[in-house]
């Protein structure tokens, strides 16, 4: 956590700890200066925008609030990040259709795969605005466009590119999104943000009522039946105010900063990483899908068991995944060149005593 983050957060507990809500910033401030940050990021106006729990929530809200019926089509991607294919299961009761488009290997191949999946079943195509295994970018403005012309609704877990790439919400035709805090963001974790288009708002079913959704929430009688006209009806319940305050500390960080400087440097890193790791004998997964990279750095040698790798830089000190036979690390604006190439050396040295 970067120190003006980590002061912003103890200013926030120390007042919390002496005055409890009365002694922090009250929520309608936190809300508004979150938010404030994040709708210019995606190109989203502030009221469509909110802070929630996480991105699994985002897309339960959207998948319980269509009106899908049996017949109706929903179009995800293969080897999708759960939080983008547990939500929408609970339709297939309903006799709703699923179809998968291809991961890639490239986006032109993901966006011929949308093309010749969706037809007149279809209601929605929801997938990640970068692979979460790859780090491949999905053709956004290209699916969007092809969403618009065919009348469906398109649905983007964000989670690991906003902060991280740009997206657009409205050049991309992007109908909901949502997204973490604790990644590119450098937010808390349990924590996420929710992006609704104002129209899309009136066709969606409400079944999370809470103290926190209706008109004029802090006024408890009567009880209404009317909700916000806004993605804060979203905001079911009382926040945790202490999330908030660390992901506004975060933003704030970020912005000063400037949140495209932050995307540059950590593609700029990424580049490094990649570099040195192909000096190492990787092979490269941003090599074969684009010039469009991402500062997801997915590398593996073949034949080479990439978990016990993976477990192997773990002891050393050093955090990296395996996803789908690749080993995945991503960058960020705290590390330095240095750090980067003593990590891709150990990759290295470690891939060779592998027996």
């Amino acid at each position: 956590m970067p120190s003006p983050v980590l002061a912003a957060v103890k200013e926030h507990l120390d007042g919390y700890a002496r005055k409890v809500i009365f002694g922090t910033r009250s929520d309608e401030d936190l809300l508004n200066s979150i938010s404030s940050h994040l709708a210019p990021m995606i190109g989203a106006q502030q009221s469509e925008v909110v802070p929630i729990h996480h991105t699994t929530e985002g897309m339960t809200f959207i998948s319980l609030g269509l009106s899908l019926v049996a017949g109706d089509q929903v179009v995800l991607m293969t080897n999708e990040y759960p939080s983008n294919v547990y939500p929408w299961q609970h339709l297939q009761s309903q006799g709703v259709q699923f179809a998968t488009l291809a991961d890639g290997p490239t986006p032109e191949d993901v966006l011929a795969s949308a093309a010749a999946i969706l037809n007149e079943h279809t209601r929605v195509l929801t997938v990640s605005a970068v692979h979460w295994c790859s780090g491949m970018p999905m053709p956004l403005q290209a699916l969007g466009r092809l969403c618009k012309e065919r009348d469906i609704l398109f649905v983007v877990d964000g989670a690991q590119g906003v902060g991280h790439v740009p997206i657009d919400v409205q050049a991309c035709n992007i109908s909901a999104m949502a997204f973490s805090a604790w990644k590119w963001l450098m937010g808390p974790i349990g924590l996420g943000a929710f992006y609704v288009r104002q129209d899309l708002l009136g066709t969606l079913k409400f079944p999370f009522k809470g103290t926190g959704s209706v008109v004029n929430d802090h006024v408890y009688f009567p009880y209404r039946d009317e909700v916000k006209n806004s993605a804060a009806r979203y905001i079911v319940s009382t926040p945790s105010f202490s999330d908030w305050a660390h992901f506004d500390a975060s933003l704030s960080y970020l912005s000063k900063l400037g949140f495209e400087t932050v995307r540059l440097r950590v593609h700029e890193l990424a580049q490094h990483l990649g570099a040195e790791l192909k000096k190492q004998g990787f092979a490269l997964a941003r090599e074969i899908f684009s010039s469009e990279s991402t500062a997801i750095v997915a590398a593996r040698v073949e034949g080479k068991d990439m978990g016990a790798l993976v477990a192997a830089l773990g002891q050393a000190g050093i955090v990296a995944a395996e996803r789908l036979g690749w080993m995945r690390m991503a960058p960020h604006i705290h590390l330095t060149e240095d750090q980067l190439e003593k990590a891709a050396a150990t990759a290295g040295r470690l891939l060779r005593e592998q027996s």
